[in-house]
């Protein structure tokens, strides 16, 4: 979840820095939008290494009970 989560921040704050050119007085949406990525770049890695650990422990997939 938090791999999406990194990808959603990330997503957001390129849109925010690249594609909307409004100025408001009470905010600079550049700086909101590097902030965001850099937000997401953090969830996104911390994701993977999450997950990479979890997978190497053998943790990620439960068994499935056995049927008779």
């Amino acid at each position: 979840m938090s791999i999406g989560t990194g990808i959603l921040l990330f997503v957001i704050g390129a849109i925010l820095t690249f594609a909307i050119n409004v100025e408001v007085e009470w905010a600079n949406l550049d700086l909101i939008g590097y902030i965001l990525m850099g937000a997401g770049a953090v969830v996104f890695l911390i994701g993977i290494i999450l997950f990479a650990v979890r997978r190497s422990r053998g943790e990620a997939t439960p068994e499935a009970p056995e049927q008779y």
